[in-house]
């Protein structure tokens, strides 16, 4: 079980943070996301494995006038 944004979330199979992202409807290029309490680098979506216990906070860009 891992949390997202404080919900519990259970990934069907292993997987990296990049695939839990697209999974859940994120857009990667307008997102930061906090794994664990550090901010982790865009650069490292793709080879950080989502792992029992994480806890991440993702917030999301939205802009506007």
């Amino acid at each position: 079980m891992i949390k997202i944004n404080g919900n519990a979330i259970h990934p069907s199979a292993p997987c990296t943070v990049e695939t839990l992202l697209l999974e859940q409807g994120y857009s990667l290029q307008r997102i930061a996301v906090e794994r664990n309490g550090e901010i982790l680098p865009k650069s490292r979506y793709a080879d950080t494995p989502v792992q029992d216990g994480d806890a991440y906070e993702i917030v999301s860009f939205v802009g506007g006038g």
